[in-house]
């Protein structure tokens, strides 16, 4: 697609400038002669090579164009690439110390937590223990309620045994009464 009117005329200004620029760079270029490279440009800074390589396509760039040096524009804007980059390092590294720090007082809490309950289970084991050695103090006295209690419940028996007896004497006394 090729470029018509004003496009064109953009375009040619656009690329007289680089071999203006070229002229200016190279002060010798003026005794140069039409013989030797397409890219080199003669004396005067108007005069534009000629274009040895064409394509049907207009906007398509040639061998000669490719050759052209780095203008001062992209020397700035590297610079303003590599200073916003390293901008964006330094937040990237600030982030990740930052989430360093938090991980790292989160562990402090968490140890601080875990001593908290090492000491909570070390005074409920030795409750633990006391009520063991307390248990085991009462123990005698819990054993003798038990034997209370047997005997308490084989005297039980006993009085059901003589109350059942004495129920079958009193009967029979009746009998003997009524003969």
């Amino acid at each position: 697609m090729a470029a018509t009117g004003d496009d064109a005329a953009a375009m040619d200004s656009i690329s007289r400038a680089p071999a203006a620029h070229l002229a200016a760079l190279n002060p010798a270029g003026g005794a140069s002669s039409q013989g030797e490279a397409p890219a080199e440009v003669s004396g005067s800074p108007a005069a534009v090579p000629k274009k040895t390589n064409t394509n049907s396509d207009g906007g398509v760039e040639t061998a000669e164009e490719a050759v052209e040096p780095a203008e001062p524009d992209i020397n700035e804007l590297c610079t303003d690439m590599f200073e916003k980059m390293a901008i964006f390092l330094q937040g990237e590294l600030t982030g990740t110390c930052e989430d360093y720090r938090l991980l790292e007082s989160m562990n402090k809490l968490t140890s601080l937590k875990y001593m908290e309950m090492k000491d909570i289970s070390i005074n409920i084991s030795r409750n633990l223990q006391d009520l063991n050695n307390k248990y085991a103090s009462l123990q005698p006295y819990l054993d003798q309620i038990n034997q209370i209690e047997e005997q308490v419940s084989s005297l039980e028996q006993a009085a059901y045994k003589l109350d059942a007896y004495s129920k079958k004497l009193e009967a029979r006394f009746k009998k003997l009464e009524k003969r």
